[in-house]
Formats: structure tokens, C-alpha cells, sequence
């Protein structure tokens, strides 16, 4: 099983960014994705940026894929994303149909995000077809439904693609055109001042009673706790899962990356240090540890 560091979902400075990717480079993971999936208003690298990185990271001996916006809306953002396709040196992680309109015009391979709805086999088939060789379920999708499809495709003598699953972050649950960090900063959109840069691991949101329960990253909505699948390790492989992905944080993510490698090479699963997600289990995804006791 192999392990991955997924996009980043943040916004963070860019000499924040670049140290952050300097340190991967010697850290033991296997995938790295690279670009901005949430907002295009997020400036401080551009595509050329990227690719300097990605150079760096191959030369480091990782597995580099390019990272496409989840929700692109304008035409200018659509040009970022023909760059990102055309690039001719890494794969691409497809994150909106129009990613994956362009891969399949051009002929190229690429990764299904988990932004792509994807709920049967059939809609699994169409983007095999149009050359998706690698698929990142979405936060909601758990271990009945990958059992579902895989039976539904050997059913039909057909085989699936390489099944990568987020085993450690926070849960990204929706998207929309409204930018919440700026709702939540009482300023426009178009004026957000780039706010959200102040906040390195999203904007923490509450109930009424206080109880944490979101976490805020512009235009995409998080779960608020970390979930972490360490434990459930030979689920995953059971079900087809080759590719355990870890989202960066600000703080300790290549601590997290040397606890899943050394996750992965041992004989048992390791304890959990992160939250559940019920949601692999056909729950809830902030389903408490007492209703998954009884489940």
C-alpha cells in the first residue's frame, strides 16, 4: 500500500508553501499532489510555481500529479486547467468534469478527485473510458459502496481503477460559488481582502451551544474534527484500497506521514489518534464512538 500527500487546502504564504514542499521531499511518502482545488482567487503560486515543485519532488524520487480546481466557474480558470492538462510531465488529478473533458480530448490519463460525483459502477465505467486510472472516493463514500461497485464490475468482467481513500484531515464536504470565509467576515467576495490566509487550518465553526461542528475554507466546507483511518487498515485493503492520502496541515504532518508509513509496515494497525468517520462505515461521518461500538 502506498501513501500520499494530498492537495493543500489551504491558503497559506507562499515561502510557508514552499518550505512545506522542501520538507516532503524527505519525508516517506510515495504520491504527491500539487496545485490549488479550492479557490482561484489564491494567488501566491501560480502553474509555473507548481511545476518548479513538481521538478524538485521528482527529482526526490516522489510520484508527482498535478491538482485541478474542484469548481471552475470562469473562463480564466478553465485556461489554468488546460495548462495544467497540457503540461506533458504529470499526471492530473481532475477535480471538476471539465478536467476530465480536457484529459479525455487530449488523450491523457488521469486521476478521478474526489469533488467528482461518482455514486455506481456505470458512472466508474464512463470515466475509465475517458482514461481515469486512478480514483479518490468523495468523504461520504465508504466501504459498502466500494464492495457495491467492485462486485458490479467483476460482474461484467471489468476491473477497477486503483483506489486511493483520505485516511487522514479533515473531511471536505461541500462546495459552493459563495466564499464562506468572507460571509463569516461579514466582507464580499470580490473583496475578501484574501483573508482566509489568516486562518492556516480553515475557520473553526460552532453551534449556538458551542459544540464544534465545521470547519471553514472559503468557498469549501470541512468537517471540523481530523478523521484518521490508521485503524482501519486491512479494511481498506480488502476493499481495493492501495493509496492511503494524508491532507497537509500547518502543523505535524510529517509526523503523521512517519506514523502511517510506520502504519503500513506493521504487523497490526496502529491506535487512533484522529477522529472516526462514520461515513466509512455507512454512518453518520460525525457519528460519536458510541453509536459505532453498537454498529
Amino acid at each position: 500500500m502506498k501513501l500520499s500527500l494530498g492537495p493543500l487546502q489551504y491558503f497559506w504564504p507562499r515561502q510557508a508553501t514552499l518550505a512545506f514542499y522542501h520538507a516532503v521531499g524527505s519525508w516517506p511518502v510515495d504520491i504527491v499532489y500539487l496545485g490549488e482545488t479550492v479557490c482561484s482567487k489564491r494567488r501566491e503560486l501560480g502553474v509555473r510555481d507548481w511545476l518548479a515543485l513538481a521538478d524538485s519532488l521528482r527529482e526526490a524520487g516522489k510520484e508527482v500529479v498535478l491538482s485541478t480546481l474542484a469548481l471552475v466557474e470562469a473562463e480564466s480558470e478553465l485556461g489554468v486547467v488546460r495548462r495544467q492538462v497540457g503540461n506533458g510531465r504529470y499526471l492530473v488529478e481532475a477535480n471538476d468534469l471539465s478536467a476530465v473533458q480536457l484529459c479525455r480530448e487530449r488523450g491523457v490519463p488521469f486521476v478521478g478527485g474526489p469533488s467528482l460525483n461518482v455514486y455506481n459502477h456505470r458512472a466508474l465505467a464512463l470515466l475509465m473510458e475517458d482514461g481515469m486510472r486512478r480514483w479518490v472516493p468523495g468523504a461520504e463514500q465508504g466501504r459498502a459502496l466500494l464492495q457495491e461497485m467492485r462486485a458490479a464490475r467483476e460482474g461484467e468482467g471489468g476491473a477497477m481503477p486503483e483506489l486511493e481513500m483520505l485516511a487522514w484531515g479533515r473531511l471536505p464536504l461541500a462546495y459552493s460559488a459563495r466564499c464562506f470565509t468572507a460571509r463569516a467576515l461579514d466582507l464580499p467576495k470580490d473583496q475578501c481582502g484574501f483573508r482566509c490566509i489568516e486562518h492556516p487550518d480553515g475557520l473553526p465553526l460552532a453551534t449556538r451551544e458551542g459544540e464544534p461542528f465545521l470547519t471553514i475554507n472559503g468557498i469549501q466546507v470541512q468537517g471540523s474534527e481530523v478523521i484518521d483511518l490508521a485503524p482501519q487498515r486491512d479494511e481498506l485493503a480488502a476493499c481495493g484500497v492501495g493509496v492511503l492520502r494524508i491532507s497537509p496541515q500547518a502543523e505535524g504532518t510529517g509526523e503523521v506521514v512517519a506514523r502511517f508509513r510506520g502504519a503500513l509496515d506493521a504487523a497490526e494497525p496502529p491506535a487512533r489518534l484522529g477522529a472516526r468517520n462514520g461515513y466509512w462505515d455507512g454512518l453518520p461521518g460525525k457519528a460519536s464512538l458510541a453509536e459505532l461500538a453498537v454498529a
